[in-house]
C-alpha cells in the first residue's frame, strides 16, 4: 500500500515538474519575442523644408472708428416743427437737421427789437440834449445802458432761436432717425448719430516688444471679410504714449481712405503693418508644429538604427523657434534647416525614434494666401 502511494506521488511530482518546465520555456520564448517586438511604422505625410524671403510684417486685429462721430441731440427743450433728413442720408456741415418750434421766441424777439429801437431813439435824443447841456451826464449814461441792455436781450433771444435750429456740425452720414415731427424734446434727447466715414480710423494694439518699430507714416494694409477681395491701404498717424497694464500692448491709430463708405465704425478688420526689410525663414505648414508649454517642436524624418544595428526610417523630435505666420504657413527662425524632411500630419501619435511610413497622397494645406470654400 505504501509502495503504491509513494509511486503515485512520484508520478505526480514528475508530471508537475514537466508541466512547470514547459510553461517556463513558453514564458522565456514570450519574453524574448516581446523584447524583439517592433511596433509597425506610423503613416505620416511630410514636406521638405525650404528657405523663403518673407516680408517683415506684423499682423493684428483692429477696430474701425470714425474720424468724427457724435450723437446729435437737443440743446434746448421744445417741440419738433420740421425734420429735414432721413436715416442714412449724406449731410453737409451746417445743414439744418431739425427745427424746433420757435413761435414764442420770435414773438419775444419782436418785442425786444421794438424796445431796442425805442432805446436807440432815446439814446440819440439824449446825445443831442447832452451837447446842449440840457441833461446831466448821468441821464445820458442811463440811456446808453438801456440801449446796451436791449441789444443784449435781442441777442439772447436770437441765440435761443439759433439753438433750436439743430444743424449738422460736420459733413457725414446720418444714422437711424430717432425723432418725429410733433415730438417734444428735452435737453440732451438724442436725434441721430452722425459719422464722418471718409477717411476713417483703424485702432489696433501691438506688443510692447515691437512698439519701438512703429513709426508715423508706416504703411498698413487692412482687409475684412465684410468687403471680401478688397485691401485698403492707410498710414499710421498716431501712437499712444502708454502701455496697457493688462495686455502689455501699445495702441496705434492709422488713417485710411474709405471711398464709398464701405467700411463702418465698429467693424473688426485684419491689419498688416510693414516693419522693415524682408527676412529669411524656413517655411512649414502650420500643421507640422507641435505646440507645448515647454516649447514648440517638429518631427524630422531621418535614417535611424535599431538595437540590432538595422537601419530604418524614423523621426527625431526637434525644438524650433516660430517667427510669424501667413496663411497656412509658419516661419521657423531656428531648429530646422532647408532640406530637412518634416512631418506635416500624424505628429500627435509619434514619439522620439518612432518608425514611420511616408504617404504623401493627401497633404495638409500649405498656401500663403488660402481662400477657403466657405469664405
Amino acid at each position: 500500500m505504501l509502495k503504491r502511494l509513494f509511486a503515485m506521488l512520484t508520478v505526480m511530482i514528475v508530471l508537475i515538474g514537466a508541466l512547470g518546465f514547459v510553461k517556463f520555456k513558453q514564458i522565456q520564448v514570450a519574453i524574448a519575442q516581446g523584447a524583439s517586438f517592433q511596433p509597425p511604422p506610423e503613416a505620416v505625410t511630410t514636406i521638405v523644408a525650404q528657405q523663403e524671403r518673407w516680408p517683415s510684417t506684423l499682423n493684428a486685429i483692429g477696430t474701425l472708428a470714425p474720424v468724427q462721430g457724435v450723437t446729435v441731440s437737443a440743446d434746448l427743450p421744445g417741440t419738433i416743427d420740421r425734420v429735414n433728413f432721413e436715416s442714412g442720408n449724406q449731410v453737409r456741415a451746417g445743414d439744418i437737421l431739425v427745427q424746433l418750434d420757435t413761435r414764442q421766441e420770435r414773438a419775444q424777439l419782436a418785442a425786444a427789437e421794438a424796445q431796442r429801437d425805442l432805446a436807440q431813439l432815446n439814446f440819440e435824443r439824449m446825445q443831442g440834449l447832452l451837447k446842449e447841456k440840457v441833461i446831466s451826464q448821468a441821464e445820458s449814461d442811463r440811456a446808453t445802458a438801456d440801449i446796451r441792455q436791449t441789444e443784449a436781450r435781442v441777442g439772447e433771444i436770437r441765440a435761443a432761436i439759433d439753438r433750436k435750429t439743430i444743424r449738422a456740425p460736420f459733413s457725414g452720414v446720418a444714422g437711424l432717425r430717432q425723432v418725429n415731427v410733433g415730438q417734444y424734446l428735452s435737453n440732451g434727447n438724442p436725434i441721430v448719430s452722425l459719422q464722418a466715414l471718409n477717411p476713417i480710423y483703424v485702432n489696433f494694439g501691438v506688443p510692447q516688444q515691437v512698439g519701438s518699430q512703429m513709426r508715423e507714416g508706416h504703411v498698413v494694409h487692412i482687409t475684412t471679410d465684410e468687403v471680401a477681395g478688397v485691401a485698403f491701404e492707410g498710414r499710421i498717424t498716431a501712437i499712444d504714449n502708454i502701455v496697457d497694464q493688462t495686455t502689455r500692448n501699445i495702441q496705434v491709430q492709422a488713417t485710411l481712405p474709405n471711398p464709398g463708405s464701405r467700411l463702418h465704425p465698429g467693424m473688426f478688420v485684419q491689419v498688416e503693418v510693414a516693419l522693415g526689410p524682408a527676412r529669411e525663414v524656413v517655411s512649414l505648414p502650420a500643421s507640422a508644429i507641435s505646440y507645448a508649454p515647454y516649447g514648440d517642436s517638429v518631427f524630422v524624418v531621418t535614417d535611424l538604427k535599431d538595437p540590432h544595428g538595422q537601419t530604418y526610417r524614423g523621426v527625431r523630435q526637434q525644438f524650433v523657434k516660430v517667427e510669424g505666420s501667413r496663411g497656412d504657413q509658419v516661419g521657423i527662425a531656428s531648429g530646422v534647416k532647408p532640406g530637412d524632411e518634416v512631418v506635416t500630419s500624424g505628429a500627435f501619435k509619434l514619439r522620439n525614434a518612432a518608425a514611420v511610413f511616408v504617404n504623401n497622397k493627401v497633404r495638409p494645406g500649405n498656401n500663403p494666401a488660402p481662400n477657403p470654400e466657405d469664405n
